[in-house]
């Protein structure tokens, strides 16, 4: 069993480029623990899950680290929707920095990462990316 205690991570990115509730300023090595949720993250929640009640969003959560996530054997990433944009952007092409979580991707082995047409609408070398997956896949 790995350190991550997980062979397959699935996860979502933030419209901020966030991970697991990962704020931006959160450390690339961080380990699983309790997070605090920026006003931006409770306000995207609530809208999601809350019916808008910001209220009733919690101010924390458990997460698993942007250090911990790394360690999986796979991760796939699913971004949709034009808000996510520029964190795909930043995730993919972007340096990597703890201002952007989930740009820590850049440097696992085996990362794919699923987006719309709207997500990937900013990245510069989307058409090479579409390529080089449907390559390895035998498509």
């Amino acid at each position: 069993k790995r350190a991550g205690g997980s062979d397959i991570q699935v996860l979502g990115i933030g419209s901020d480029g966030h991970i697991a509730f990962n704020e931006p300023g959160t450390s690339l090595s961080s380990r699983t623990g309790v997070v605090y949720l920026t006003p931006s993250t409770i306000k995207e929640n609530a809208r999601l899950f809350f019916k808008g009640k910001e209220s009733e969003v919690p101010t924390r959560a458990l997460s698993m680290g942007v250090g911990t996530i790394c360690e999986a054997k796979k991760i796939i990433m699913l971004a949709f929707g034009k808000n996510k944009a520029d964190a795909v952007k930043g995730m993919v092409e972007g340096g990597m920095s703890q201002f952007c979580t989930a740009s820590a991707l850049q440097a696992h082995n085996d990362a794919w990462i699923f987006c719309d047409e709207e997500s990937a609408s900013k990245l510069k070398l989307r058409d090479y990316y579409a390529w080089r997956s449907a390559t390895k896949l035998g498509l």
